[in-house]
């Protein structure tokens, strides 16, 4: 049966490497091997040292793909070279796989997915700790409390315990997978014009996310400073419900403290995302979940 827009789900894994082309391509062509799954976008970051890959197919096809992806990642990302010492948040080298629903009636069909990539790649020797409403609300950020070091001392004392895969510490390597059903996030980085600083991106993220001062709902961020970009400030965020934050209301409130000079879309956003966005304002790789799709479909 021919894929059709209102079959088709999206898995996100983000991998724990941003610079390396020969390692990237190998992971990418691994995820599209068994030819179940498309790759819609790839998005490498060498300052974050994270490389997210999306990629549509439909219930069913999209767990083994990345089984067959994580295998690659396994033989690839060895956390415990310092190489892979990023800036991103992250707890393994195939840190983070949400299932997308991209819309309610897709939700039951992105679950069960979910569930069956975490048993496979359990299979592969990667614990994987469930998060979102799977995981009873645990959220990203308590996951990552602490890095792997942290992730894996919780593990072992009994307080995380880890839903497939081993149960009683990380992968030595690869630490762990955290796994969810979700509807679209948009993940949007922007950068500071200059003179800022690390301290000015860094203030503006502690303001900006949900529960500072000026807390937008549903914002995650973070402030950081780009060596691959000649040091320039940049507050990396995670907009969890697009349609109650629009991306123009994320830069306004960030413009408010500091004068922007240019964006960036990391992977796919829904087309409602970028409603009413300044055109002043240049963003990188700029491209729509929808007009992915549609060469797909």
């Amino acid at each position: 049966m021919t894929a059709t827009a209102d079959d088709l789900l999206l898995a996100i894994p983000n991998v724990s490497e941003g610079a390396d082309e020969a390692i990237l391509d190998a992971i990418g062509a691994a995820f599209t091997a068994a030819g179940g799954a498309t790759l819609l976008d790839v998005h490498a970051d060498a300052d974050h040292g994270r490389t997210v890959f999306t990629l549509a197919g439909r219930p069913g096809q999209l767990a083994p793909a990345l089984r067959d992806g994580a295998a690659a990642v396994l033989e690839h990302v060895d956390l415990r070279d310092p190489a892979r010492a990023g800036l991103h948040p992250h707890v393994g080298a195939l840190d983070v796989v949400p299932l997308v629903h991209l819309d309610p009636a897709r939700r039951g069909a992105a679950c069960a997915e979910a569930l069956h990539a975490g048993a496979l790649l359990g299979e592969l020797g990667l614990p994987c700790v469930l998060y979102g409403p799977l995981g009873g609300g645990r959220t990203r950020a308590d996951l990552r409390r602490g890095g792997p070091a942290g992730l894996a001392a919780r593990v072992r004392a009994g307080e995380v315990v880890p839903d497939f895969g081993p149960r009683e510490d990380l992968h030595p390597g690869a630490g762990a997978v955290l796994l969810a059903a979700r509807p679209p996030l948009v993940a949007f980085n922007v950068e500071l014009a200059a003179p800022a600083t690390l301290a000015d991106a860094q203030a503006i993220a502690a303001r900006i996310r949900e529960g500072g001062p000026d807390g937008l709902p549903g914002l995650r961020a973070i402030g950081l400073e780009l060596a691959h970009r000649d040091g320039v400030a940049q507050v990396s965020m995670n907009v969890e419900d697009h349609l109650a934050l629009p991306l123009r209301d994320v830069v306004a409130a960030i413009a408010a403290h500091a004068p922007v000079a240019a964006a960036e879309l990391v992977g796919l956003a829904p087309q409602a995302a970028f409603a009413d966005f300044p055109a002043a304002v240049p963003v990188r790789n700029r491209r729509t979940v929808e007009d992915a799709l549609a060469r797909v479909s």
